[in-house]
């Protein structure tokens, strides 16, 4: 049989086809710095990706606007072009095939809310980073039954980068994850097609078994509060002059660290899901170059030279202690684990911050309608 010749060019022409069969519309909720790396890496990759935030943030969205595009440095370079940037979440969305709502915790419902009316049979959001249950938060604010298969509504462990803002529409990623980064939808039996759809951009992500396991393995309410709560005088009187895991931990800033992470870790034990230790997650994702909890941070790469908050009315108490520990010691409560560590962290942070977080239960089992179930009940309708 004599095979037809193909020349290289037909071949790459083929290709190039195919490549751009591929491409689709992507549309990130959020103009902050994670917001820009997601719409600067999609659209590095060919997608057309819009841009959307609320107007009390007009400063990143005009800069993007007006530049056409993002400014990027550091592990990734250069600029990209974004289609739409603007405060009109209907044009953000419209033919979008993914859409990445990019933002802390307390921004999950806003989103969810503005996209309600316009969401579309077919569409996939992904929840960037989850903390705690951002794909359930999503899905019953923009009034989606658990089990809706016609939006597929997911969630990742935690934001692909470290990234700073530089200036509005400008910004610098110090690290684009290398492994370490989870994502899972609900139900999970959605997650690989997800998977399928984010793999070009994210080549190291991988399948949660559900999203009791992304929530579970963010590390920032495992880290952030104890290292602040340890350096809270310092914090005050510096307003931030100190790096915060150069200088802020010690071995013994290590230990209230381990202590929490450890109660994680028995969480998920409970669930039937595998929580790696945090030390040994900054190794996977490129952060640290060594798994333990106190030198390994003080010495990680991916650490070097991050500024501790100026202030302590910041998100690493309001989101990781608000949100994040919260919902773990309300989930450990209900399948039955002590957490004695996370539950005293909780109380002495509302304390110094005349806050209870407790009684404001920002994001709990009960407000994502998830209270009552048994570890192997939960499983069950996350599968």
């Amino acid at each position: 049989m004599i095979k037809p010749i193909v020349c290289e060019e037909t071949l790459y022409l083929r290709g190039k086809i195919h490549q751009e069969d591929n491409k689709m519309k992507i549309a990130v909720l959020g103009s902050g710095n994670g917001g820009c790396a997601v719409a600067f890496d999609c659209a590095a990759a060919g997608h057309q990706v819009n841009i959307f935030d609320f107007e009390q943030f007009p400063a990143s969205i005009a800069a993007i606007r007006n530049k056409g595009g993002i400014t990027c440095e550091g592990e990734l370079e250069g600029f990209q072009p974004v289609v739409y940037a603007g405060h009109e979440i209907n044009k953000a969305l419209d033919g979008a095939d993914i859409i990445y709502a990019v933002g802390p915790a307390y921004s999950t419902k806003p989103f969810a809310e503005a996209c309600k009316p316009y969401l579309r049979k077919g569409q996939i959001v992904i929840v960037c980073p989850s903390s705690c249950g951002g794909s359930i938060e999503f899905k019953n604010a923009a009034g989606l039954a658990l089990r809706n298969k016609e939006i597929i509504v997911a969630e990742t462990s935690t934001l692909p980068y470290a990234v700073r803002l530089l200036e509005p529409g400008k910004i610098r990623i110090f690290n684009k994850l290398k492994g370490g980064l989870f994502l899972a939808a609900v139900p999970a039996k959605h997650t690989a097609a997800v998977l399928a759809k984010v793999q070009d951009v994210y080549p190291t992500i991988t399948a949660a078994k559900n999203i009791l396991q992304t929530s579970l393995q963010n590390g920032n309410p495992v880290i952030h509060p104890a290292i602040t709560l340890l350096n809270v005088g310092l914090i005050e009187r510096t307003q931030g002059g100190f790096f915060f895991y150069e200088e802020g931990v010690t071995p013994a800033v290590g230990r209230l660290v381990e202590a929490v992470d450890k109660e994680r870790i028995a969480i998920g034990k409970k669930l039937g899901v595998t929580v790696i230790p945090d030390p040994e997650l900054g190794v996977m994702q490129g952060y640290m170059t060594e798994a333990t909890y106190d030198t390994g941070f003080i010495t990680a790469p991916g650490f070097k030279g991050v500024k501790a908050q100026s202030s302590l009315d910041y998100r690493y108490f309001n989101e990781d202690v608000g949100y994040g520990l919260v919902f773990l010691q309300k989930l450990a409560e209900q399948i039955g684990v002590a957490t004695p560590m996370m539950s005293a962290v909780i109380t002495i942070v509302s304390l110094i911050m005349q806050r209870d977080y407790l009684g404001e239960a920002k994001r709990t089992m009960e407000s994502l309608g998830l209270s009552g179930y048994t570890a192997e009940e939960l499983e069950q309708l996350l599968a």
